[in-house]
């Protein structure tokens, strides 16, 4: 645990970067775009300052400013490789072509992630659409493809890689989250579908089908495809220090180099993007770990005893801070909570080679013990017979096996409500700067909110609710 002292007054630099980012666009928005940069690293360097000099403490900013390394170079190196992949999409922009495209995004993001699927979609999406293009598009997408889409697999969405990571099998996500993914994506694209339609109607003829009826299928810069493996291929590279970041940046560099000025030309392809989302995750990053860091020594006396505590307070966190941070904080309640002592000692009792009697007064802990140990024998079956089982897989297998509906809540609150705000999920920002880029008047954080979450989100994240956890 960090040593370091942590009170609500450290947050205060994380809520004066979020009001800044909510109300500075709307009341001066030349000023914030001439100035949003000191305004991030000044806030950054307060949270910074005080570990550094004041506590001296080094462990939690150096292993934050790792994360946003590894954070950056991934939004970077996609943002590159996809800026070099040109699609030209055949036919008309009706809503059901729409409506499919995005259904297909969100396939596509358990495959590439939710970064990689909306860097690679979104120009030609906003191509396709180039004639009535409104914001409800790009928000939409945002919803779908840069988030609830990729509720399937580790690779799908950050917290649920870092799940994985902490031992979560591969495919349990797909086991246990797939009614609530199906349930997501229906309600979200029959929203869309019907928004589209309403703007379809109310378009002129000649602008629903001008210059995309007669367009024929085109896809340039292929050769970037071999990047982008890459790339996903690092995300399961761990040792050494930094080989994984490294890479990202070496095949940002090859598909740069490699991809003709052309396609570069045809999506329009700018730096602004990566800079405006590298300079304020950075001040992002700097001011949460505090935040994160308190919630992460009081989330038991908060209240988290409930399946429904824990699903409404990890989607609201996971809505104004990063989602993966938060989602780890909350798996960490849960070992706390439920893991107890007796529980690893008497798995490591088993693994050993003991026994202990599944009657009496202490039955029902010694079940869960049994169940926690045969979770181990099917997930991490190397965990057993090398000595001393690890705390980390007891404690995941221990949830999975007594607890599933409690990981499940997390998992898929952290996915879902990731979209619930610009800085939710990172994507959601890339995309919002790519399609401002191209002209699309793009609500700022609190209309954002205000005219899309709350009326469309909010609905759904209540029906997940009462649909799949509400009953203890």
């Amino acid at each position: 645990m960090d040593p370091a002292p942590v009170s609500v007054w450290m947050i205060l630099p994380f809520a004066a970067l979020l009001g800044a980012i909510a109300f500075a666009p709307l009341v001066a928005h030349a000023w914030w775009e001439r100035h949003y940069p000191k305004i991030a690293y000044g806030l950054g360097a307060l949270s910074l300052f005080w570990y550094l000099i004041v506590a001296r403490e080094w462990g939690r900013p150096l292993h934050t400013a790792h994360e946003y390394a590894s954070f950056i170079c991934l939004i970077g190196s996609l943002f590159v490789v996809s800026g070099g992949i040109h699609i030209t999409v055949k036919g008309e922009a009706t809503p059901a072509a729409n409506t499919l495209i995005l259904a297909l995004g969100g396939v596509l993001a358990n495959l590439i992630g939710t970064t990689g699927a909306s860097m690679v979609l979104i120009r030609p999406f906003l191509r396709v659409n180039k004639y009535r293009l409104t914001a409800h598009h790009v928000v939409f997408f945002i919803f779908i493809v840069s988030n609830v889409g990729g509720a399937l697999t580790p690779i799908g969405d950050p917290p649920l890689y870092l799940g994985y990571l902490k031992g979560i099998p591969f495919f349990w996500t797909v086991h246990a989250l797939f009614g609530k993914w199906v349930f997501g994506m229906g309600w979200l694209l029959f929203v869309f579908y019907l928004m589209d339609r309403l703007n379809y109607l109310r378009a002129p003829r000649e602008v629903r089908v001008k210059e995309t009826a007669h367009k024929e299928w085109r896809f340039e810069g292929l050769g970037n495809l071999g990047w982008l493996v890459l790339i996903l291929a690092t995300l399961f590279l761990h040792r050494p220090p930094f080989l994984r970041e490294a890479l990202m940046l070496a095949a940002a560099a090859g598909s740069w180099f490699s991809t003709p000025r052309a396609v570069h030309e045809a999506n329009r392809f700018t730096w602004a993007p990566i800079r405006e989302v590298a300079v304020l995750f950075a001040g992002i990053f700097a001011t949460m770990f505090p935040a994160l860091l308190w919630l992460e020594h009081n989330a038991r006396d908060l209240g988290l005893q409930s399946s429904t505590a824990f699903y409404w307070a990890c989607g609201l966190t996971s809505a104004v801070l990063d989602n993966a941070p938060t989602y780890l904080n909350f798996l960490s309640a849960q070992f706390g909570i439920f893991v107890t002592p007796k529980v690893v000692e008497g798995v490591r009792h088993l693994a050993a080679g003991g026994a202990f009697a599944l009657t009496g007064p202490d039955a029902s802990h010694a079940a869960e013990i049994l169940r926690t140990f045969r979770g181990i024998q099917h997930w991490h079956p190397e965990a057993l017979g090398h000595g001393e089982v690890p705390l980390g897989i007891i404690q995941i297998c221990h949830l999975l096996k007594n607890h599933p509906k409690y990981v499940a809540e997390i998992s898929i609150a952290a996915v879902f409500f990731g979209a619930a705000t610009y800085i939710g999920n990172g994507p959601n920002f890339m995309v919002r700067s790519i399609a401002l880029q191209w002209g699309v008047r793009m609500p700022g954080f609190l209309g954002y909110i205000f005219r899309y979450s709350l009326p469309f989100l909010l609905p759904l994240f209540a029906a997940v609710w009462w649909i799949f956890f509400r009953v203890e």
